[in-house]
């Protein structure tokens, strides 16, 4: 039976630059394997039942329509089980949005495709590249602000079988632009179905622009999902970042910045809510590249079960990058006994004249505030619940815009 590496027809084959992203992720995710214990960037996050020989491709959708309403406007951009669903899509006029592997055809996404990771540092990333075909393009011209977020949402219908596919996606901000992207994730069918999904995105800021990049993670219990975000910022360009996870058997998301202009800036936060069995990563690393350059990293998670939260984050200072600022900070709280944190937080200093700082710390519920709230006519359930929303506010509330904020409240309830 097949497992992650088949022979699967893609189009464009016949064109040499996209042949061999193809042929050199292949190759190198061959020689790499799925990651293990002893593999450094994923030994608290070890996605075993990915070694399996049943994974199939191209299984058809049969996933209900995405709900008609949201509590914010949004330009919609939907795919099913990783393949982009033009009917139930709705593309915003003046900008550029496109299927990924028709801007590969017109040669519009090649100057930016596989340009900000490598092979050898990502697994993921040299299987993505092996099958790169679905996704979406989206560029933003100068000095334009979207008024709506443009929202990607992608469905998963399983059908019973252990599903597996790749979407790619490439954001590119011009000087001056301004947008706002949302994924979402999540299933239909069983909540204990099993399969694979692997993501992966490209950002690149042009001087002075900002994208505010938010992320809702709800997979089926048995899903893995492991995701990759690879951001280029130049002078002065913004990028701001929220990634909320729940469901999932493994969720991954992994994001990358490199601040490479003065004055770039980058604020990646995340709050992560398992029980049972799930494992939640949140992997995170920073690079300072140039001088009064900005990081800030607030991840908070609430972890009950038998489930495990890890937070591994990485705060690089090049030797030039004089007058920087990067502050990193995890909490976790554990509603019992068997929950389990992993933290790997790091920093690294070669320049002087900056300012750096990281910490990590985990607790339980406050068993005095619990028991004065029961006091008053709380049940202890919906005490618990309240004390999470508190928990976790000050986190969501870093995001700027109160719609999307008040959508994310909304979720963690």
């Amino acid at each position: 039976m097949p497992g992650l590496l088949q022979k699967k027809p893609l189009l464009f084959e016949n064109l040499p630059w996209l042949q061999k992203i193809r042929n050199e992720g292949r190759e190198s995710f061959a020689a790499q394997g799925v990651p293990g214990a002893k593999t450094e960037a994923w030994k608290y996050t070890k996605p075993r039942a990915l070694t399996a020989d049943d994974f199939v491709m191209n299984v058809p959708a049969q996933v209900a329509p995405p709900p008609s309403e949201l509590p914010f406007p949004a330009y919609r951009l939907c795919f099913e089980n990783g393949v982009f669903d033009p009917s139930a899509s709705s593309l915003p006029q003046g900008v550029e949005v496109l299927p990924l592997i028709e801007a590969v055809m017109n040669e519009t996404a090649r100057p930016y495709l596989n340009r900000l990771g490598r092979n050898e540092d990502h697994p993921f990333l040299a299987l993505n590249n092996a099958y790169l075909n679905e996704g979406i393009f989206i560029r933003i011209a100068k000095n334009v602000t979207l008024k709506k977020p443009l929202l990607l949402l992608n469905r998963t219908a399983a059908a019973g079988q252990n599903l597996f596919y790749n979407l790619r996606n490439l954001i590119v901000l011009e000087e001056g632009a301004a947008a706002d992207f949302i994924e979402c994730y999540g299933y239909d069918g069983a909540a204990k179905s099993s399969y694979f999904g692997n993501f992966v995105n490209e950002i690149f800021l042009a001087p002075s622009s900002r994208l505010h990049h938010y992320k809702f993670q709800n997979e089926a219990f048995k899903a893995h999902h492991i995701a990759l975000s690879l951001v280029q910022a130049e002078s002065a360009a913004v990028y701001h970042n929220f990634c909320l996870q729940k469901g999932a058997d493994i969720g991954r998301n992994e994001v990358r910045v490199k601040l490479c202009g003065e004055n770039a800036a980058a604020e990646v936060n995340a709050a992560y809510l398992m029980s049972g069995w799930a494992t939640l990563d949140t992997t995170t690393d920073i690079e300072h590249l140039a001088p009064c350059t900005f990081s800030e990293q607030l991840v908070k998670g609430v972890v009950n079960g038998d489930a495990k939260g890890v937070f591994q984050g990485r705060i690089h200072i090049a030797p030039h990058a004089v007058k920087t600022e990067g502050r990193q900070l995890h909490k976790a709280l554990l509603l019992s006994d068997a929950a389990e944190i992993d933290v790997k937080p790091e920093l690294e200093i070669f320049a002087d004249d900056v300012k750096c700082s990281h910490g990590a710390a985990s607790g339980e519920l406050d068993e005095e505030q619990l028991f004065y709230m029961c006091q008053r006519g709380i049940g202890r359930e919906e005490a618990k619940q309240m004390l999470v929303d508190a928990y976790l506010d000050d986190v969501i509330s870093k995001i700027p815009d109160a719609p999307i904020r008040d959508w994310f409240k909304s979720l963690v309830q």
